[in-house]
């Protein structure tokens, strides 16, 4: 699957759903970024089953603040609406499959229930 832009319209909609959602802040001007989107659309590719998003933070510059994007290019993972990966930089192919592999073997009962638990404080 070919990744898709994310807009402020339409982040919300898409990171909210069920499944996984891997969202790459970028900006055309940035060198890391630009290293970067080849490795992000080829495990796109890989990864049918999950959704992967860019925001051109250029673009949508409301969206990238209100997500707290201080660098880029910076991942973000979501799953089944709860954010669970967030980290500034250009990463590797082996590591950005290792988050994958990471965000596809979480236990999400026991996140809701951690989740709950900040909530409560």
């Amino acid at each position: 699957m070919a990744t898709v832009a994310l807009t402020e319209d339409t982040f919300e909609h898409t990171v909210d759903g069920d499944g996984i959602v891997l969202v790459d802040f970028w900006a055309p001007w940035c060198g890391p970024c630009r290293s970067f989107g080849p490795i992000f659309e080829q495990a796109s590719e890989r990864h049918p089953d999950i959704l992967f998003g860019k925001v051109n933070t250029e673009v949508e510059q409301e969206l990238a603040a209100r997500t707290g994007i201080s660098s880029i290019p910076t991942i973000m993972a979501f799953r089944d609406g709860i954010l669970v990966f967030a980290q500034p930089g250009a990463l590797p192919a082996a590591a950005l499959d290792q988050v994958i592999d990471a965000v596809l073997g979480l236990d999400m009962d026991e996140v809701r229930r951690k989740v709950a638990e900040e909530n409560a404080q």
